[in-house]
């Protein structure tokens, strides 16, 4: 396991304050941007919930996030981002769609929710590594 999954796996355990996805994956590279939490924590109040309105998913705007802090900003990796996500979620990249597919599948939102954390803290992990960012 990485100390980037490692860290995510605590914030998540974390009860109060929540954390919500988008802050959940900013935060879980926080160290290695020389990035205090609060202001992470801050920066991604607004993305969680899909943007407080079930739109793009937290993981995918906190994913960004941290793609731009380490100045990976490129247009293709953006979408590849989006692509993968795509790819493994039935082409879906709201966070309404998604929890209302999980709970049709009888699964309960904190664990879906922890794992998309952990799904996307892992790829930007793995893009960063590739990119000579880490």
């Amino acid at each position: 396991m990485s100390k980037y999954l490692d860290r995510a796996k605590e914030i998540r355990a974390i009860e109060t304050p929540h954390h919500n996805c988008a802050q959940s994956v900013l935060m879980s590279f926080t160290q290695s941007l020389n990035l205090d939490d609060e202001t992470a924590y801050k920066i991604a109040t607004a993305f969680g919930g899909g943007m407080k309105s079930g739109i793009t998913c937290g993981v995918i705007t906190g994913g960004l996030m941290v793609l731009g802090l380490f100045d990976v900003d490129a247009p293709a990796d953006t979408q590849a981002l989006i692509k993968y996500f795509q790819s493994r979620h039935s082409d879906m990249l709201n966070c309404a769609d998604l929890l209302k597919a999980n709970a049709a599948a009888g699964g309960t939102r904190k664990p879906h929710c922890d794992a998309l954390v952990y799904e996307m803290v892992e790829y930007v992990e793995k893009v960063l590594k590739e990119k000579g960012k880490l």
